[in-house]
């Protein structure tokens, strides 16, 4: 993201005086390995000073977004460099027929400069290569420059995505689900394609096969696998603990859905009910899950359920006026941070 400085931020802007650029100065590359701990730091400093934070460097605690979703993919992470200094980067999610990207982050000395523009340039192309149907991005909602920065690519507000959380206890194990990581490697094939099957009826081509095995590959948590009648009703990519994109003490839910029909709401509850055993099993104490508000039906459940907001944030989407899978009926976890 390509920030504003806030109200209250005057006198850090002061100290933090930017850095005049001509865009000659500016080299945006592939990420590469060795720049993810940069990468990273920048992130921090981009979101904690935005966020108005005492110590900016302490924004996100010991979660880690950097190598994971690079590992992902590294053909899809880019880096913004001047004088040899990493100074942005951005990661871009292929789920499919479905993609976003973030964090889109610039170092604050280089904010209001055209630098986030240069980095969307690659994500587009990468999308364009990709050949996705539906793209987008979560943002601040309270935010106008963030809002017009990405119209400017096409993107438009939809609708208001919160970041939910509950704190969870021990509790009587649940029955009915699986977990990926159990599998047999000759299984996962088959599993994998029972996933896709499931999101496939909720939007064709929805296919988060890549995030499935990140988690297994790169032990960030696991996937649980929710049955009915020996059928796959539902899948939710969870990660735990510090290091990942949890953090300690915390699952975070990536994603998570059932297959639509006249069982999804029971089977949404189950599935719900599966990642918070997960969980306790991982000792976290608390599930972090992202909700559109789109999705009405889920949305009122995990309210019911005692989740409530932390933070909340837009989606903006290509095409504006498709909702993608963000439906009423449709029973789905996800943010696109």
């Amino acid at each position: 993201m390509e920030l504003w400085w806030p109200a209250g931020l005057k006198e850090l802007r002061e100290k933090h005086l930017a850095i005049p650029l001509t865009q000659s100065r500016v080299i945006v590359r592939p990420l590469e390995e060795n720049d993810l701990a940069a990468a990273g730091r920048v992130a921090r400093l981009a979101f904690g000073t935005f966020l108005g934070l005492s110590d900016p460097m302490q924004c996100m605690g010991d979660s880690e977004f950097a190598y994971a979703r690079w590992k992902t993919d590294p053909s899809a992470a880019f880096a913004a460099e001047v004088a040899g200094e990493l100074v942005g980067s951005v990661f871009v999610a292929n789920w499919g027929s479905v993609g976003f990207f973030g964090p889109l982050t610039v170092h604050p000395n280089y904010w209001n400069q055209g630098i986030a523009q240069r980095l969307l340039e690659r994500t587009m192309e990468v999308f364009d290569r990709w050949g996705t149907k539906h793209r987008g991005l979560y943002t601040f909602a309270h935010s106008p420059k963030h809002i017009a920065l990405y119209q400017k690519f096409g993107f438009w507000p939809r609708y208001l995505t919160a970041i939910m959380s509950k704190e969870v206890a021990a509790q009587t194990p649940f029955k009915g689900w699986s977990r990926f990581s159990e599998a047999p490697e000759g299984d996962r094939t088959a599993l994998l394609s029972a996933c896709r099957e499931v999101t496939g009826e909720i939007y064709l081509g929805l296919d988060l096969e890549r995030e499935i095995r990140s988690v297994a590959d790169l032990r960030l948590g696991d996937t649980v696998l929710l049955w009915e009648n020996a059928r796959l009703a539902g899948l939710a990519v969870c990660h735990t603990g510090a290091g990942t994109e949890a953090g300690s003490g915390r699952c975070y839910v990536k994603f998570g859905a059932v297959r639509p029909g006249p069982n999804a709401a029971r089977n949404f509850e189950s599935l719900v009910d599966s990642c918070e055993a997960l969980a306790t099993e991982r000792g976290a104490t608390r599930v972090v899950a992202g909700m559109n508000t789109a999705r009405f039906e889920a949305c009122c459940r995990m309210y019911a359920r005692g989740y409530r907001t932390d933070l909340q944030g837009v989606v903006m989407a290509i095409p504006a006026t498709a909702p993608g899978y963000n439906r009423p009926e449709v029973y789905l976890i996800d943010d696109w941070r």
